[in-house]
């Protein structure tokens, strides 16, 4: 389990991330781990999978060019545990990491990170701009339009379905509801 406990984690959150963008999808990306880990029997563990949520993208402000590389290094400096730092640099996995997502919750790491985005996207175009009445029809609907958040890898969404054995469908309609469980989205 990590060395580190929530506060902590976002007080170092917050001594790399100033935008609010960024601040905010950390914390959507933590709610979203509570949620699985909740679903899928690993509530005894939904702390650390939280915290992984949260710190997941801890170097990307300040050092997009080396995503999930710096927070290594930013996290060892620091002393925390080698299976946090695994875990959060794993959904770089491909694409700036070797990392390969082996754990159940790297797994859903990797695919929720960048779904979430998307995900978001939509429901800021909904009039309720709430995921809290978004259905799966509508997210697949823009999912198809490759210019439509276009910053979300819909490969890496796919690849992170695939992860799990999942269809993409079940994925998305997983992670919506566990958006739904978040008070601020």
């Amino acid at each position: 389990m990590p060395n580190i406990d929530r506060e902590a984690a976002l007080t170092l959150l917050k001594e790399y991330n100033k935008e609010e963008f960024h601040i905010k999808h950390a914390l959507i990306l933590e709610g979203v781990m509570r949620y699985f880990a909740a679903e899928y029997g690993y509530a005894d563990e939904a702390d650390f999978w939280s915290t992984v949520g949260l710190l997941h993208d801890l170097d990307f402000e300040l050092y997009p060019e080396a995503h999930c590389i710096k927070e290594q290094e930013i996290l060892r400096e620091r002393g925390y545990d080698e299976k946090l730092i695994h875990a959060v640099a794993s959904h770089g996995y491909l694409l700036t990491v070797d990392i390969e997502p082996i754990h159940f919750m790297e797994k859903v790491l990797y695919a929720a990170d960048e779904l979430t985005g998307l995900i978001g996207a939509v429901a800021v175009m909904r009039p309720s701009k709430s995921v809290c009445d978004l259905e799966l029809g509508s997210v697949r609907k823009k999912y198809k339009n490759a210019n439509f958040a276009a910053g979300c890898s819909r490969t890496v969404i796919e690849r992170g379905a695939g992860f799990l054995g999942w269809e993409l469908d079940f994925l998305i309609e997983k992670t919506i509801s566990a958006m739904r469980t978040l008070s601020f989205t």
